[in-house]
């Protein structure tokens, strides 16, 4: 069901319909925009949606697709089926093009179900096996020759009755130009004229004082009278046989095309199914033309009552803004079991009535069967009914304002929303005294939740927002605004209200500042706090979204220092395992080699007999083999330590170097027998036997960089955890705002954060000075400046840290 009679109209669908008309190449391509209507029948839906999608594939892969000869004969066809009629040379000529464009459709299909399944099924249910159209084509052509005109040889008869007529018009021109040749010398013809056809019949062209001088008959003169169009009688017999033989000639065509009629009237039938493809292949080209225009596609149809829309654009307007070099700003927008209606707010001229038909008109494009410019991961579902209030409907002629005519919707609404309908409200509750509409509107969206329909309605009203925020089945949206320009950004934002930045807009535009002043008076606290509370929450977002966006920053490098130095101690302690072992399997290798030379040594003098010659020559040998043995050792043993350790008990700030490695570092805390030590920017716990002391100087020439200060007890992961770069003083005294201020400037610097921002409030300016005074006493301040207008102005101040 469609509510109103006009939805087409109002959501700019009558001009999509036109726009696919101008895409068609034919009249019969068009008769199909009439029929077009919406469907709630998934199957339907999606596959003609499917059959758009294949030819916008063929438009981008294909250039062999036939474009031309897309001929309407269907009526002609028709009135063929009456026994002993005919069809002109001029229509057999139309059908031999439409019928060779059929065949070059169904063979381009040939073969090709696996990339087009639709599109081929569609052509072999139209044209019957049954039908041959090689044989059709091929009669025809050889009767109706490449002009439109039968063919001489289309029988005996005709060649003869056309040769015969060639020969005595050739013999009639003869006799003409022999007789024009004396009638131009005698002067009876004038300038620049020449053999002439009237009545059929080929005269010559004599001034009107001379026709008399030539026997003959006048046809015709000029407008001026000053010509005559005069056939000589010596070919008066010759032209009358050949209009005798010309109407002969024209009975035999006849005969021809009665016979050539016959032949396919038994086809009629399949014929004129064969052109509804025709028809319908110009049709959903057209739709796959415009698709490619407005950039559409095909996505996922879903048999439920929901929208999933992302990146969708109003096919019109993009059309328009492409034309201009205009970006469109797309539309994200979700309706689900979950959340079915929702409330939008914002600003006048801020988009919401534009949002709102392009909801109503991508879907309704959809449900017709057409490719729609939404994101192709979107889900498009199927709705039965679709309702629309959208615009003013008053009517002198019903006797209708404004407001009433949107309550004779409403009531519609009412009566006939259920699971199944998508309804767009433009304005709710407007038209009428703000506080009973506002009432009025509250208590039909309370039904409109209790029908389950899903629905998107815009609206300035407080109470709604609020209706909506603390109920089941609603939620908020809002067109964003540029609060520091007052400029609207037509950018839907789910799940939160609105505000109308009535007063600001009011400002801009260069109302007095004591009317805004006064309106506020006269408004009451609450409307102005909520719309204040909306506008606060939309800076701190805006400012917490960049600030998030710092810290992922930050912790994507933390997290990839960390894998740098796990991988680095990794390696480093396997390098340690490794060297030791080696040594090890050195000195036993050294220890084994020595003890052998030893032994051999002793069993000699043995032998010998500890005589004095042979004892020193073995003991020369002993100090050879030493010398190589610490040659070796020397050769083997790691590099001498370059840095000088420290006597005395390891303790908080002490500098230590691991054992065996180059690392130096500052022990920062002392858990049992580990130390937390910190090397560079990183902190890690050791065994204190693998540590050694080292001095101060030896640090400092080791890291070429101040030692750090004393940190005693201090967690540096949870100071990082807990910090927050916003400061907020307002209401405060100044003792305890200074001193905050300072805890925060401390925190800061020693985390190593750049920017600050202290919400000191406007007021005076007062407690602004003081905050900017008080930070000029820190060298590590760069500077401060205002923050922006929509985000508190001169009542924040940013500061920058070295």
């Amino acid at each position: 069901m469609l509510y109103p009679k006009n939805l087409e109209q109002k959501l700019g669908f009558d001009t999509i319909k036109e726009l696919t008309s101008e895409r068609c190449v034919s009249d019969l391509g068009r008769t199909f925009i009439e029929k077009i209507r919406f469907s709630d029948n998934y199957s339907l839906v999606k596959k003609l949606i499917g059959q758009t999608a294949e030819f916008k594939l063929i438009m981008q892969l294909h250039s062999a697709f036939p474009e031309q000869n897309y001929i309407d004969v269907t009526q002609s066809l028709m009135s063929a089926q009456t026994p002993g009629s005919y069809l002109s040379e001029e229509l057999f000529f139309d059908i031999k093009l439409s019928l060779n464009t059929i065949l070059q459709i169904q063979q381009f299909f040939e073969g090709k179900e696996p990339q087009f399944p639709l599109l081929v099924d569609m052509v072999k249910q139209a044209i019957s096996e049954d039908l041959d159209l090689v044989d059709i084509i091929g009669n025809i052509d050889g009767i109706i020759d490449e002009r439109g005109i039968v063919r001489d040889n289309a029988s005996k008869e005709l060649f003869q009755i056309r040769k015969k007529i060639l020969s005595e018009q050739s013999s009639v021109r003869r006799t003409l130009e022999r007789i024009y040749k004396m009638a131009k010398n005698s002067g009876w013809i004038g300038e620049d004229m020449s053999l002439t056809v009237r009545n059929g019949r080929l005269v010559i062209p004599l001034l009107s004082e001379h026709k008399r001088k030539m026997k003959g008959f006048v046809h015709d003169e000029s407008a001026t009278g000053k010509m005559a169009f005069v056939e000589p009688s010596e070919v008066l017999e010759a032209n009358n046989e050949i209009r005798d033989l010309e109407i002969k000639e024209r009975r035999e065509i006849i005969k021809i095309l009665r016979d050539l009629t016959a032949d396919i009237r038994p086809h009629i039938a399949e014929l004129r199914r064969a052109y509804f493809l025709l028809g319908l292949t110009d049709f959903i080209r057209a739709k796959a033309k415009l698709a490619v225009d407005l950039d559409a596609t095909a996505p996922l149809l879903v048999n439920e009552r929901l929208m999933e829309w992302t990146f969708a654009k109003h096919p019109i307007l993009y059309l328009a803004h492409e034309k201009l070099g205009k970006a469109t700003i797309p539309l994200t927008v979700e309706l689900n079991d979950e959340n079915r209606i929702l409330i939008v707010s914002g600003p006048n001229a801020g988009g919401k009535s534009v949002m709102l038909k392009t909801i109503g008109l991508i879907q309704y494009m959809a449900q017709c069967g057409y490719l729609v410019p939404v994101s192709p991961d979107s889900k498009i579902g199927i709705f039965r009914n679709l309702f629309i209030d959208i615009g003013d409907e008053q009517s002198i002629e019903n006797d209708l304002s404004t407001y009433s005519s949107h309550l004779t919707n409403m009531n519609f609404f009412l009566s006939n929303a259920n699971k199944n309908t998508l309804f767009l409200i433009d304005e709710f509750g407007t038209g009428t005294e703000p506080n009973l509409g506002g009432a009025i509107a509250e208590s039909l969206l309370e039904d409109f939740v209790k029908s389950k329909a899903k629905g998107v309605i815009n609206t300035h009203y407080t109470n709604l927002k609020i209706f909506a925020d603390k109920n089941r089945g609603l939620q908020n949206g809002a067109m964003k605004f540029d609060g520091e320009q007052l400029e609207p950004m037509y950018i839907l934002e789910m799940g939160k209200p609105g505000s109308s930045f009535a007063l600001e807009v009011a400002s801009k535009i260069g109302l007095p500042s004591y009317i805004t002043k006064r309106a506020k008076k006269k408004l009451g606290t609450q409307q102005v706090d909520f719309e204040k509370m909306l506008k606060e929450l939309e800076i701190e977002k805006k400012v917490f979204a960049e600030k998030n966006q710092e810290f992922l920053e930050q912790n994507t490098l933390l997290k990839q220092k960390m894998e740098q130095y796990t991988g680095l101690k990794a390696f480093l302690d396997g390098e340690q395992k490794r060297i030791i072992n080696d040594a090890k399997a050195e000195a036993k290798r050294l220890l084994k080699n020595s003890n052998k030379a030893i032994e051999t040594a002793i069993r000699d003098i043995k032998e010998s007999k500890a005589e004095k010659e042979q004892t020193k020559v073995i003991r020369k040998k002993l100090e050879v083999l030493k010398e190589e043995t610490l040659e070796e050792e020397a050769a083997v043993a790691e590099p001498k330590d370059v840095w000088q350790n420290e006597q005395g008990k390891i303790e908080i700030g002490s500098f230590v170097k691991v054992k065996g490695q180059e690392t130096i570092g500052e022990v920062i805390a002392i858990r049992g027998k580990d130390f937390e030590v910190a090397i560079g920017q990183l902190k890690t716990n050791i065994k204190a036997n693998r540590l050694e002391k080292v001095s101060k100087k030896t640090f400092k020439t080791a890291t070429k960089e101040k030692p750090r200060a004393k940190v005693t007890g201090v967690d540096m992961s949870e100071k990082m955890a807990n910090f927050s770069f916003n400061l907020d003083i307002r209401g405060k005294r100044m003792e305890e705002a200074m001193l905050e201020l300072d805890n925060l400037m401390d925190d800061a610097i020693m985390l190593g954060y750049n920017e600050l921002r202290i919400v000191h409030g406007k007021g005076d300016g007062i407690l602004r000075n003081l905050v900017r005074n008080h930070l000029k006493e820190y060298k590590q301040v760069k500077g401060f400046k205002d923050e922006h207008a929509d985000r508190g102005g001169h009542g924040v101040s940013l500061v920058s840290l070295v």
